[in-house]
């Protein structure tokens, strides 16, 4: 089907070019139109072709389907969003910045109308290429941007610097330099009241499962100073964690877990143990 459609498209193109060179501003302007049509058909059927791809982790191979429809594709937003992603799944952060960047400066006035996950990845990619100014100052225009939504709507909660330094927080952490990721975890969930939640809480968490897990195997040592960050974030967790749940229980559930261990706050409480415990107190 992407084949015959892709056909279609350059018999459109072929029209097009012919009616240009004739002047002939109707044979144009039908030939748009029917080519716009076309196009409409075809990024649907690219795009379950490409997830394909994803699902497999088959980068490479995902990469190579998205630049044979280079030609014909490169207009367009979705296509150029999927693109990036592939392009930083793959660690290549200068060619995903060139794909993150006009997506993310269309929307200046209104960062936080774009994806989190575009902003993040966009920071990491600067980050890993070694610009970081540029990565401080796109998360300043977010936190500027958050402040503005918070003081305007105190009710409305906006997730996006929090997820941004989450992913900064999880590659680092990834990377074995558990120092400055850890200091990106506890960053994002502040304020407690407004970012800790049982989804921010479960990528969290999962960090610091990774950290102390390799400080047993003696493969990490924290300064005293991260060690006393690391106790004082939990102990906030507990205070601020009593009514958030780390699980959402199904409704078929035979055995219904404890009220009690259901909550964030029992878990920073059993992780602070655990960590009191590696950490020789």
């Amino acid at each position: 089907m992407a084949g015959k459609l892709t056909d279609q498209m350059q018999r459109c193109t072929k029209e097009v070019q012919e009616a240009r060179v004739s002047q002939d501003a109707d044979r144009i302007k039908k030939g748009v139109a029917e080519y716009d049509e076309v196009m409409e058909k075809y990024i649907p059927v690219l795009m379950h072709q490409a997830k394909i791809y994803w699902t497999m982790e088959n980068y490479p191979a995902l990469e190579k389907v998205f630049r044979r429809s280079v030609n014909f594709c490169q207009g367009s937003e979705t296509w150029k969003l999927n693109v990036a992603h592939v392009l930083f799944m793959q660690e290549k952060y200068k060619d995903a910045i060139t794909f993150y960047e006009p997506i993310v400066k269309m929307h200046l006035q209104q960062i936080v109308a774009v994806s989190a996950i575009v902003l993040a990845n966009l920071c990491v990619s600067y980050i890993m290429t070694s610009r970081n100014e540029d990565a401080e100052d796109l998360m300043r225009k977010i936190e500027k941007e958050e402040e503005d939504i918070a003081y305007a709507d105190p009710e409305r909660k906006s997730f996006h610097l929090c997820i941004v330094n989450l992913v900064i927080g999880t590659l680092y952490c990834a990377k074995g330099n558990y120092e400055f990721g850890i200091s990106r975890i506890m960053k994002s969930l502040e304020p407690y009241n407004r970012k800790l939640g049982t989804d921010t809480w479960f990528y969290a968490k999962r960090c610091f499962l990774s950290l102390m897990e390799a400080m047993a195997k003696q493969m990490v040592f924290l300064q005293d100073t991260t060690t006393e960050e690391v106790i004082q974030f939990f102990e906030h967790v507990e205070e601020h964690g009593r009514n958030v749940h780390p699980v959402v229980e199904q409704p078929l559930e035979q055995e219904p877990m404890h009220a009690g261990k259901n909550t964030v706050a029992y878990e920073a409480r059993r992780l602070k143990s655990l960590f009191l415990r590696i950490v020789g107190r």
